[in-house]
This record gives structure tokens, C-alpha cells and sequence, in this order.
């Protein structure tokens, strides 16, 4: 069984050895990361296409991590990112990410406490439990953002990526009418192209008639290269077993964990990161966590 802690793996000495190799084979380098990080702070200077709040080598890591350490396809993830920060304001500025527990209490989405056996956390979606009327979509990508932006942190996690699965039971067309072509591409921004990690695969799961409207809304923001990385599996565990081991799944999927609450993510947030790099990691981005955490 996986260690279940509600824990942010944040210091590079936490990345096993065999995620280390996994690292250089794509690309990491550790007598030459230095000087990859350097040309590409130099890089983000000449092009000028986009301003990053930070250029320290631990921040820039990151998005070399996301792109295998290409520079110029992490200077357009870069890029991409702030994009997508300029455009979606209201996700970050202000936010306090200890006031999104209604997310949690509704179980509409969490990321596991564990790991898979790649290395992968789960981002976990039950949309069959989402109410419009009480939580609102804006809400659901601030709670998805905060989840993202923590697990950017984790330099496990920059470099395995992380899986999603969304489960569609209970998927009605009430939900379908707030799923609109521009919530649509702001998912696929937000778990494929526009943040410094990885998602590895997605995984439709319990799915009904209904999925295919919805999927039509998705499938223009879908490239090539996307499609190869989603897998639809309806009410069939065996099949999502065949990516994800038992071992690393809650029960209602096949497996032996119980559900872990997005809110237990918030008080690990409350209690263990007061004052610390994370907080600050976080204000940096224009969350604010002063008049809860003080």
C-alpha cells in the first residue's frame, strides 16, 4: 500500500532514485542543468514575449521539467501560463484558497494523498455531484488552480506529471448547460497546455449518454497528442486497472483506499504551511492566506 499522507513532497532530497533516472532520461542533466537553466533565463530575455514574476533556477526548473527541458517548448509553456493568468484574473487575484472548503464538502473533486505506481497523484472529478446552483464553475477551476499550483511545487510531480480521472455518474443536462466551448478550453488550459505539470493521462470513467454532448464541447480544443492521452473506460474498472493499479485507487473505482476530502488538503495547508516557502509560493501568485493563516 501507498503512503498516505496529506503532504507536500517539496525538497528535491524526496525524489526516489529511480524517479531520478526517470529524470535524466528525459533530459535532466545534473552537471548540466545549471547551464540549461541559465540559457534559459537568458532565452525568456531576448524573446520578450512574456514577463514571469520569478527567474530563479528552482521557479524556471519547473517549466523545463513540464517540456523535457526544451527551451523553446518551455518558453511557450511559460508563455502560455501567464497567458492564461492575464485572461483568468479572478482565479488568482485575491483568492483565498481556505474558503473553497464548500468544494471539498461537495466531493466534486480531490487529488489523492498517495501515489500511483508511476509516481503520478490522481485528480480525482465526481461532475454527477456537482449542484450549479451551489457551486459555481468559477469556483471549481479556483479549487482545481490551488490544486495545480501545489502540485507544481512537488519536483516528483514535475517530473512524472499527474493523471485525472473524471467520473461522469449521475452526469445531467444540467450540468451540460454551464459547460460552454469557453469552460471547455479553459479545462483543457488548465490540465494539458498552459501549467508547468504534466497531465500523463486522463480517464473517463461511469460515463452515459449524456458524455457525448459533452464531449463534443471538448473535442475541438483536443489535439492529436492530447486524444492519445485520454481513455474511456465506462463502468469498466478492469480496463482502468490496466493503467492505474488497483493498489492506487479508491474503492468505488476497483480498489482498496477510501475517499480523501479536497478539505483535508486545506487544513494540511492551514496547519503545515504557515509562514513556510509554500505560503509564499502561493501570495506570489496573488493568493491570499494572511486572515486565516495569522
Amino acid at each position: 500500500m501507498p503512503t498516505i499522507e496529506h503532504k507536500l513532497n517539496i525538497t528535491e532530497e524526496e525524489v526516489p532514485e529511480h524517479i531520478r533516472r526517470l529524470a535524466e532520461e528525459q533530459g535532466e542533466c545534473p552537471s548540466s542543468k545549471d547551464q540549461i537553466i541559465e540559457q534559459f533565463r537568458n532565452y525568456i530575455l531576448e524573446q520578450n514575449g512574456c514577463q514571469p514574476h520569478r527567474n530563479d533556477a528552482k521557479y524556471l526548473q519547473k517549466f523545463l521539467r513540464a517540456r523535457y527541458w526544451k527551451i523553446e517548448n518551455s518558453y511557450k509553456l511559460l508563455c502560455s501560463y501567464y497567458k492564461f493568468r492575464e485572461h483568468n484574473k479572478s482565479y488568482y487575484e485575491k483568492v483565498r484558497p481556505l474558503e473553497l472548503r464548500h468544494i471539498g464538502q461537495s466531493n466534486i473533486l480531490t487529488v489523492t494523498p498517495y501515489r500511483d505506481q508511476h509516481g503520478h497523484r490522481i485528480l480525482i472529478y465526481r461532475f454527477g455531484l456537482w449542484r450549479p446552483n451551489r457551486v459555481t464553475i468559477d469556483d471549481i477551476f479556483r479549487a482545481t488552480i490551488v490544486l495545480q499550483e501545489l502540485g507544481s511545487l512537488e519536483p516528483i510531480s514535475q517530473i512524472v506529471g499527474g493523471v485525472g480521472i473524471f467520473d461522469l455518474k449521475d452526469l445531467g443536462l444540467e450540468h451540460i448547460l454551464h459547460l460552454s466551448p469557453s469552460v471547455a478550453q479553459r479545462m483543457i488550459a488548465l490540465l494539458v497546455t498552459s501549467m508547468p505539470i504534466r497531465t500523463s493521462a486522463l480517464h473517463i470513467v461511469n460515463q452515459n449518454w449524456v458524455f457525448n454532448a459533452a464531449f463534443k464541447i471538448f473535442n475541438p480544443f483536443l489535439n492529436s497528442a492530447m486524444k492519445e492521452k485520454l481513455y474511456i473506460h465506462g463502468s469498466d474498472m478492469t480496463s482502468l486497472h490496466k493503467h492505474i493499479n488497483p493498489e492506487h485507487l479508491p474503492k468505488r473505482y476497483g480498489g482498496l483506499h477510501e475517499d480523501y476530502s479536497y478539505t483535508l488538503w486545506l487544513d494540511m495547508l492551514r496547519e503545515q504551511c504557515t509562514g513556510n516557502s509554500v505560503q509564499k509560493d502561493m501570495e506570489q501568485l496573488g493568493f491570499i492566506f494572511d486572515q486565516v493563516l495569522s
